[in-house]
């Protein structure tokens, strides 16, 4: 026997038990005459007593040797520890120790484990092994077990099947750029892997599969941020004989059937807004509604007063801060600096104080009058006592800056509590966006998705104004999940793919099975995927997905723990019939 118990459930009720232990060395304390020893494993830990008098001399003996992290097993009796320690679980008890075996030997790790560790993202990523034993990350990845548990018994319970789709399928021209996996059989081929199983579970619907879902692991070769992964994990649903209100009803029950579960949070009905409402008044397409700080267009009510930033700007927009008029001008500058940061990207912040006393105070008092700025205040929903803060130029630019500058100051004054939950739904997103690049139409969501009935009637004619029958989940500020009701009709899809500038051929090659499929009875389907790491993140109060992936990527999209991605041997590109122009082995 290894271990009789493990290192987290002792208990007084426990003394006199003899009891065998394994697990890492935590902490040593060495008295000379007495030495304690933190002995830990997955499930917490328990103190070790070596005693001079006590323990045997060649107990004792090792028990001065060993280091941090060294691999041991320990005999002993259970004891009732004299100084208790209520900050563990097994903080009332310690086991004397009477034999000890070094089951394996450590080296010093290169950085301390520990709840707050000494150790840098990039150190601690290259030894994530090591990074796995911290509490924080152990408990990360116990949360993101218990919150996957979750969703599979709940999807189960509700007549969903789980089946596997392929990881090596084809390369589509659309969405994303693909990972490209060579096939040594087929010389000059390739596989590509998936985006999501986006063709597979339509398939699936044409199959009579009715209800799908997946836990899937899906690839997209972009960009990378705090919370993106070039792989990352997907709860991929689909259901058929469904209208939109059908899918925002079962999803959104599976939320706060999750939030419920695991955060003890109870939600009330989901809050839905349109992507128009989103963008005018949060200047972002997931806001965060957990506060107020709307955006209010003064655009018509601040040019022709000589002040030529304005008067020159597409738009005039801003949103108050309430409770923040005492910003001292130090605080004031430090926003306006943030703001001129390359990835923000604006000139500057003109600002207005709404004084407790009514009176107002702002940077272009030059220009604009008690009475002028006073009207502004209407239109912005000021009290007495707020701030507000206004950027201009072009309308695209200012909407996409003051949101994130509304979310940083949220951020900074404790607005944005990890503790509170507040989901929306997000809807009628527009079909299509105009690629300046390319000079085409491309789909906002993917080419699948069907546009709103009451639309089809425009889409020759003004494709561009054509809304989506799609939907996005966001909470607290993070787009959590989205998905459409899907095209069923060949003929329909058709068109689609002509406005998006695809050829007959393109078509045929890229998309032909799934066209053809239509042709033998679609039922009318749609589903829904969510980002299951950062799902798991923002229940676990945070906003970084990394943490709570074993084994994730830094933001250059390397692993530095195994090296990789790496050169392969010239041997091994030649028998996949691949040929590049510089190879360094």
């Amino acid at each position: 026997m290894i271990r009789s118990h493990n290192c987290g459930e002792l208990k007084l009720a426990d003394v006199n038990k003899k009891v065998i232990l394994s697990g890492w060395v935590q902490k040593i304390r060495n008295k000379g005459f007495i030495i304690w020893i933190d002995l830990r494993d997955r499930y917490g830990i328990t103190q070790l007593v070596f005693d001079e008098k006590r323990s045997p001399k060649k107990v004792f003996d090792i028990a001065k040797n060993i280091l941090r992290e060294f691999v041991i097993q320990i005999s002993g009796h259970v004891i009732e520890r004299e100084s208790k320690n209520d900050n563990i679980r097994t903080g009332s008890i310690e086991v004397l120790v009477n034999s000890i075996e070094i089951l394996n030997p450590s080296k010093t790790p290169p950085f301390t484990i520990e709840d707050i560790s000494d150790g840098g993202d990039e150190l601690r990523m290259k030894y994530r092994y090591l990074d796995i034993r911290r509490n924080k990350i152990k408990e990360n990845l116990i949360f993101r077990h218990k919150v996957t548990m979750e969703v599979r018994k709940y999807l189960s319970n509700n007549g969903f099947i789980d089946i596997e789709t392929p990881y090596l399928i084809k390369s589509t021209p659309e969405g994303a750029r693909d990972f490209i996996v060579p096939s040594r059989m087929n010389p000059g081929e390739f596989y590509a892997l998936p985006q999501s199983p986006q063709t597979f579970k339509q398939l699936l619907m044409v199959g009579g599969i009715d209800r799908y879902f997946q836990i899937v692991k899906c690839f997209r070769d972009e960009d990378l941020r705090a919370d993106r992964q070039p792989e990352f994990t997907q709860i991929d649903c689909e259901m058929s004989f469904v209208n939109q209100e059908d899918i925002l009803n079962q999803f959104e029950n599976l939320i706060s059937h999750l939030i419920k579960k695991i955060n003890n949070y109870k939600l009330d009905k989901f809050t839905r807004m349109t992507y128009d409402q989103a963008m005018r008044e949060y200047g972002t397409d997931k806001p965060d509604i957990r506060f107020e700080m709307k955006l209010a267009d003064i655009t018509k009510n601040a040019k022709g007063f000589g002040f030529k930033v304005f008067d020159s700007s597409e738009s005039i927009i801003g949103f108050p801060i309430k409770k923040a008029a005492n910003y001292s001008r130090k605080e004031i500058d430090y926003w306006i600096n943030w703001v001129k940061q390359p990835q923000i990207g604006a000139e500057g912040i003109v600002w207005i104080k709404y004084n407790d006393d009514k009176t107002l105070k702002s940077s272009v008092d030059k220009f604009y009058s008690q009475d002028v700025l006073l009207k502004w205040m209407k239109t912005f929903k000021a009290n007495p006592g707020d701030l507000v803060f206004i950027l201009s130029g072009e309308l695209k630019k200012i909407l996409k800056q003051l949101g994130e500058l509304r979310l940083n100051i949220a951020q900074k004054i404790g607005l944005r509590d990890p503790t509170v939950f507040a989901p929306l739904w997000i809807v009628d997103f527009p079909l299509f966006k105009y690629d300046e690049v390319s000079s085409r139409l491309l789909a906002v969501h993917h080419p699948f998705t069907s546009p709103k009935e009451e639309d089809i009637k425009i889409l020759k004619d003004n494709p561009e104004k054509v809304r989506a029958n799609a939907y996005d989940l966001v909470i607290n500020g993070n787009e959590i999940g989205g998905g459409s009701i899907r095209i069923h009709d060949s003929k329909l899809q058709k068109e689609i793919f002509k406005l998006l500038n695809l050829s007959d051929e393109e078509v045929d090659e890229q998309f032909g099975f799934l066209i053809d499929a239509f042709k033998y009875g679609a039922p009318p389907h749609g589903g829904i995927a969510f980002g299951l790491d950062r799902l798991v993140a923002i229940l676990g109060g945070e906003e970084i997905i990394r943490d709570f992936i074993a084994f994730p990527k830094n933001n250059s999209g390397r692993d530095s723990m195994i090296d990789s991605p790496s050169k392969i041997k010239k041997d091994q590109l030649d028998d996949l019939g691949v040929k590049i122009k510089k190879h360094l082995k």
